[in-house]
């Protein structure tokens, strides 16, 4: 796992997934991530729960692997400052882990995760949703997409990498591209992803790598009946609850499916579903969230 990182990583863009994918230790359980932005601007909900991870994880034996994580994100963090993590060990079991991560910027609670570690073990095994989907290579780059989208689409699509750190082929058509056209379109959405770079033969590091993901435009599909995009100036939206588990291990440097859909919203409030699975069809993760949607009046 990389703990260490040095300070040109901690500054670098959100296109350099190592440094993303970076705690330090700066004490007994407690770690620290450094700014991300130079300039003030919102977090990214996934970097902070790939970061908790991470720091979670420094505290197992390595023969524990993260099977399940819950968080709750409390405030809105700042890209440009760092992040402190604190970790308390909850319980070592004989299989079982568990350990819980607070995330504070200027002594404020921004974050609240609990994660559990489990031996191998093997077991009953059975999986109902399959893979049906093209290849990745059959499918336009985010690149190729701009091209053809008009703006502000066209610099949404470009942004994509700056943002994010993964590479993306999107099947069909992104229910944004629909908002934009003023129509509603069904709330789901699939696109292939891979890390824009290789990452290390460390299982925790591509778990983090797949917890940063599993955020990963999740909560747009809420609003996708309602002809909206999040980012809109007529909507606030944002992540409040947020679930993964992990099902076996996977390299997130090689291609995985997502499968994305919204099941329910009312309320201000929505809930999110994704599955995820490899090339070869095994389902690797599932994610569940509940978001905060509201439309934005007249001022």
């Amino acid at each position: 796992m990389q703990v260490e990182g040095s300070s040109q990583d901690a500054r670098g863009n959100d296109g350099d997934l190592a440094g993303v994918l970076s705690v330090s230790p700066t004490g007994a359980d407690t770690f620290r991530a450094g700014p991300r932005r130079q300039n003030p601007e919102r977090s990214f909900g996934g970097s902070v729960v790939a970061q908790a991870l991470l720091a979670a994880g420094a505290t197992v034996d390595p023969d524990r692997r993260v099977h399940s994580l819950h968080a709750y994100f409390l405030r809105v963090g700042e890209a440009s400052s760092p992040t402190d993590f604190r970790v308390d060990r909850v319980r070592d079991g004989r299989s079982y882990g568990t350990r819980r991560v607070t995330a504070e910027q200027d002594g404020r609670a921004i974050l609240d995760l609990t994660a559990s570690f489990q031996v191998a073990e093997t077991g009953f095994a059975h999986q109902v949703p399959a893979l049906d989907a093209p290849s990745p290579e059959s499918l336009p780059t985010v690149q190729e997409a701009a091209a053809e989208a008009p703006e502000p689409l066209r610099s949404w699509f470009g942004s994509l990498f700056r943002r994010h750190p993964f590479e993306l082929r999107f099947d069909g058509e992104l229910p944004r591209v629909a908002a934009a056209r003023g129509e509603s379109a069904p709330p789901q959405q699939r696109f292939w992803l891979r890390a824009g770079e290789a990452l290390p033969d460390e299982p925790l590091v591509h778990a983090a790598a797949l917890a940063y993901a599993s955020d990963m435009l999740l909560l747009s599909t809420s609003l996708a009946p309602h002809a909206r995009a999040v980012g809109a100036p007529d909507v606030a939206a944002a992540s409040l609850d947020h679930a993964v588990w992990l099902h076996r291990p996977v390299r997130v440097d090689e291609w995985l499916l997502f499968e994305q859909e919204s099941s329910w919203a009312a309320g201000g409030r929505c809930l999110c579903h994704a599955r995820v699975f490899d090339a070869a069809g095994r389902l690797v993760m599932t994610v569940a969230q509940e978001g905060m949607v509201r439309p934005i009046g007249p001022r």
